[in-house]
């Protein structure tokens, strides 16, 4: 009997390379983990490609970083519909949202507030990278990556990374394997709520937020 509802998502976005370009969320990929007797495991999968409004044209960064092609989002809805496909999926029981790091969650609610699109369904949102630090004791506002994670619980990577649907499961056999370690914050957003960056560094083993490196990836035209 499924007695436990939570969303783990991730999303893919604009590759924002200069101070001033806008980033538009273009996939949102999750998984449903659920209790079945008892046992966490993932039930369901969402996926959908988002049309961006702002800047249509895809760039060739955003492209080689994620894969997504711009015939994959001209055939995409927009976001307002995305998010109404989705909350419909996710469903009526209560259900916790969680994301690696603190990245999706603040993309989320700042474009579902610039295009006037509900958020009182992000709810009791959780940061699955947080929540494994504290687990492992790692040092304040130190992070692992969704990567070095995976290697140190010995969970394989499966799919290709900056896929949202790939990086959504993947996260979620993080979830499973560590569910008894984990301790889920029932929460709300406010209108006022503004969600600011977090503070990390890198070393050899943790990484930035996840588009600290893009300055790296591409060379400088």
């Amino acid at each position: 009997m499924l007695e436990l509802t939570i969303i783990v998502y991730d999303l893919e976005m604009t590759v924002r390379r200069k101070k001033g370009q806008i980033a538009e969320i273009i996939e949102i990929g999750a998984a449903k983990v659920g209790l079945v007797e008892d046992v966490p495991q993932i039930i369901e999968t969402f996926q959908s490609f988002v049309k961006p409004v702002i800047v249509p044209q895809l760039t060739t960064d955003t492209t080689t970083f994620t894969g997504i092609t711009q015939d994959d989002v001209n055939g995409a809805a927009t976001l307002a519909q995305v998010v109404k496909d989705y909350t419909a999926w996710i469903g009526d029981e209560e259900y916790f949202l969680c994301a690696w790091g603190p990245d999706d969650q603040r993309q989320l609610v700042q474009e579902c507030r610039q295009h006037q699109i509900a958020t009182d369904w992000i709810v009791n949102h959780n940061n699955l990278q947080r929540m494994l630090s504290k687990v492992y004791k790692l040092e304040k506002h130190q992070q692992m990556g969704l990567k070095p994670a995976l290697e140190m619980l010995e969970i394989p990577f499966s799919g290709s990374h900056h896929r949202a649907m790939d990086d959504a499961i993947n996260t979620a056999q993080i979830l499973v394997k560590l569910f008894d370690k984990f301790q889920f914050k029932h929460n709300k957003l406010s209108d006022e709520t503004t969600i600011e960056s977090e503070v990390v560094y890198k070393t050899d083993h943790y990484e930035n937020l996840p588009f600290a490196g893009l300055a790296n990836l591409f060379p400088e035209q």
